[in-house]
């Protein structure tokens, strides 16, 4: 070659050098910029299904009334409590008018509020009674006049045509009476309002005044709040009740917005501490493990993995898509997966075999996306492009990545690998392994999925709380009646729902607890009240009070109910069975259940029921992109193989474990056909051409164990379980793809044209005559066999 044509070269070489390195720095800092953008969203919509009319109804009742409450539950410690006492009373009311102030709050309910507003709607009824009965007497003594009565005769008429308005509205006068002045002042006021004679709290007002000396307050937030504004609110709620002046004990906040809020900010905290130990945990089994000769060398995929996870995060920060609880598995598990095709590519494996087994890797981990829940969805999709990603870095950097390839050189075999398995042992081994994968899918239908909410917090503080609350006030979460209509302030509707929470109250009052209802509103009616006297008694409550119940100008009531946070699979047949209880509503009034329960029901039935097509469609996905990208339909039935033999395995060992499934655990299939597909094409590979993989699979199934196995840091128990099933995965799966591709080899050995493989075009540095493309690190070229842990 001449000069000039050396020249040429390498300013052609430095030019491509240089666009690559100002590509590569432009991606870092979009990257860079996209991680400062990132947030984790734990919200109700991520835990239901996308399009489920439930979810589509719930959202519709919260624009109408408030989303689900944040409970505050305040024990006063004075000697008359908080409701009685003087001082503290007004304190109380300030404190809920503070809170409905707060950004992004619907609605506050509390005693206070509600004996304020009353004490003006109790001025006004007594005001608004007494000018009509003076109306009624004097029209009815004008007109007896007119008929020439006079005297008794003319006293009697008057008390006639008064007897049915005094039966009606007279016992309001009298009680009225003797308790003087409605207002919060005036303790007899306050206690005929709340407490019954015993001087315990009434019963229609037992959520809000749970006993004589403590109040609850309900904090409805605007419907539609992301995660991020609940948690704004969760903790200026908390700043605002703590600087109330009140003398209580400790105040207990919590409800389902607590809740998940506690969820976020463990994910948020979580995932770089988690990600740290996995980066250590993986840093120190390439480090220790002598999968190539210089040590300073051994660390180096972490550094196409760091970067694939950066782009991914990134990538999501970019498009403002916040990330769900996913997100705390995501970076253990890409670090640990991630970081086997840089090793592979370190090892000069062929470029297509390595990029085959990351597509199948990919591809089995967006099967995910057959998920009904949009976290795990999205956990899928993550994953799949943190691989890509991860693989695309590893590409870019393969020069440096394999920069230590001339060095290696053979290590001496393994004590206890001199000899291929026997046949007779190898039959035995496979018949007892099919066995066991068929009876892992034979119990899978019968492998409970976990219904209890509670589980996704389980190991947070928060659920002390929900426990504290659950113990005085009897719930911390609601279930709605919404009745929609022309109108729902009839006397037809309002006597179908007196009747309802009667029949509610009596056969289920154990489960469900009374909230707010029109029909408790307006109790004062009495029975069977006209059309006229449903008007003009809703006209008297509160705006308060009246719009917690009818919304949509008379078109929408509602009937609130609390219930606990509890199993979910007994709250759907809870409401089943009260539905099919209910007495049929009016004509032209359509009554429905909404709520968290409701929901919540359908996702898990709509989980439960894709237990087989996230496995299976992961599977399938993988070896048919195995089979078509090696052009091999033996390869792709091996995947399959090895596939279903590990998640058999995974299946059996939850059924012994006694454990329950959970939307994580149950798309296991799918994250064990991961490396499923990538053993079994390495292991594959390794049997028809003696490459040297065997180490280089032993590293992987290792780091991707132990990456896995740093979710059993998390503080949330869901996530410390799904990292014990999936180590175990990892291990079922390496064990699989040995088993599988032994006997492959054993029944077929696999030529180069029969894998559809050619051998690749000797290149300079990668010379099939060089000996240490030849010898495997782990043995023999020449034996079939290779360990795995």
């Amino acid at each position: 070659m001449s000069t000039s044509d050396s020249r040429v070269g390498g300013a052609l070489r430095s030019t491509r050098t240089l666009v690559l390195a100002l590509v590569a720095f432009a991606v870092v800092g979009l990257v860079a910029v996209g991680l400062a953008r990132v947030s984790v969203d734990t919200g109700i919509s991520s835990f239901v299904p996308r399009g489920d009319a439930s979810y589509g109804e719930l959202q519709q009742r919260d624009e109408d009334f408030g989303g689900e409450p944040i409970v505050v539950l305040l024990r006063g410690t004075s000697r008359n409590g908080l409701l009685i006492d003087s001082e503290q009373l007004p304190r109380l009311v300030g404190l809920e008018g503070q809170l409905s102030q707060l950004p992004d709050v619907a609605v506050v309910y509390g005693p206070g509020t509600v004996l304020n507003q009353t004490a003006k709607s109790v001025r006004n009824v007594i005001l608004q009674i007494s000018g009509a009965r003076d109306s009624i007497e004097n029209t009815a003594k004008a007109t007896g006049r007119n008929d020439g009565l006079k005297g008794k005769a003319l006293q009697a008429y008057v008390d006639q045509a008064l007897a049915d308005f005094d039966r009606r509205y007279g016992a309001l006068i009298a009680q009225a009476m003797p308790m003087g002045l409605p207002s919060l002042s005036n303790q007899k006021f306050v206690a005929s309002v709340l407490f019954n004679n015993n001087g315990e709290p009434r019963q229609e007002w037992k959520f809000l005044a749970p006993t004589a000396k403590s109040a609850t307050l309900l904090v409805r937030p605007r419907a539609g709040l992301d995660q991020e504004g609940t948690k704004r609110l969760v903790e200026r709620v908390r700043e605002t009740v703590a600087t109330a002046g009140l003398d209580t004990a400790e105040p207990v906040v919590t409800g389902v917005p607590v809740v998940t809020s506690a969820v976020a900010a463990a994910a948020t905290d979580e995932a770089p501490r988690l990600g740290l130990v996995a980066l250590v945990t993986v840093g120190l089994v390439l480090f220790l493990v002598p999968w190539t000769r210089r040590k300073r060398d051994r660390l180096r995929p972490l550094v196409a993995v760091g970067l694939g996870t950066a782009t991914t995060l990134g990538a999501f920060g970019l498009i403002d898509r916040p990330l769900s609880l996913g997100v705390v598995a995501f970076l253990p598990i890409v670090l640990g997966i991630g970081s086997d095709f840089p090793i592979y590519l370190a090892r000069q494996t062929r470029s297509r075999i390595v990029l085959t087994a990351a597509a199948g890797a990919a591809f089995a981990f967006a099967s995910l996306a057959l998920s009904p829940l949009p976290f795990v969805r999205e956990f899928g999709l993550a994953l799949a492009i943190g691989v890509v990603a991860t693989v695309g870095w590893a590409l870019l950097l393969r020069p440096w990545l394999a920069a230590d390839r001339a060095a290696d050189v053979p290590a001496a075999a393994p004590a206890g690998t001199g000899r291929p398995v026997g046949t007779p042992v190898l039959a035995v081994l496979a018949g007892v392994a099919v066995i066991a994968a068929g009876v892992g899918w034979t119990v899978l239908p019968s492998l409970d999925v976990a219904s209890q909410p509670t589980e996704l917090a389980a190991g947070l503080p928060e659920l002390d709380d929900v426990a504290l609350a659950e113990e005085t006030l009897g719930f911390t979460s609601e279930v709605t009646l919404v009745r929609r209509g022309d109108s729902v302030l009839t006397p037809e509707t309002l006597n179908w729902a007196s009747d309802v929470e009667t029949q509610l109250l009596t056969a289920h009052g154990d489960a469900l607890r009374p909230l707010l209802t029109l029909s408790r509103l307006l109790e004062f009616l009495g029975d069977d009240p006209t059309a006229e006297q449903v008007t003009a008694g809703s006209q008297l409550l509160p705006a308060y009070l009246l719009e917690a119940v009818v919304g949509d100008s008379g078109r929408v009531g509602a009937m609130t109910f609390g219930l606990r946070i509890d199993d979910v699979a007994e709250q759907r047949d809870l409401i089943e069975q009260i539905s099919a209880e209910l007495p049929e509503p009016p004509d032209g009034v359509e009554a429905e259940w909404v709520g968290l329960p409701v929901v919540a029901a359908g996702g898990l039935d709509a989980v439960s029921a894709s237990r087989w097509t996230i496995g299976l469609g992961g599977l399938l996905v993988a070896a048919l992109v195995v089979g078509v990208g090696l052009r091999s339909r033996r390869t792709g039935l091996m995947v399959a193989a090895t596939a279903l033999i590990a998640s058999g395995w995974v299946h059996l060992s939850v059924f012994i474990s006694g454990a329950d499934l959970n939307p994580l655990t149950l798309a296991v299939a799918a994250l064990v056909t991961v490396t499923a597909c990538e053993f079994t094409v390495m292991l594959s590979e390794r049997h028809a051409h003696g490459r040297r993989l065997g180490l280089a699979v032993t590293v992987a199934a290792s780091a991707a164990t132990l990456g896995y196995l740093t979710l059993i840091a998390s503080d949330l128990a869901v996530l410390q379980s799904f990292g014990w099933v999936l180590a175990f995965g990892v291990a079922s799966s390496c064990a699989a793809a040995w088993l599988v591709t032994t006997v492959a080899a054993t029944l077929q050995p696999v030529t180069t044209e029969q894998a559809g493989l050619a051998e690749p075009t000797l290149r300079a540095g990668h010379d099939r005559a060089n000996p240490a493309d030849q010898t495997d690190l782990v043995g023999d070229p020449e034996r079939k066999t290779v360990p795995c842990p």
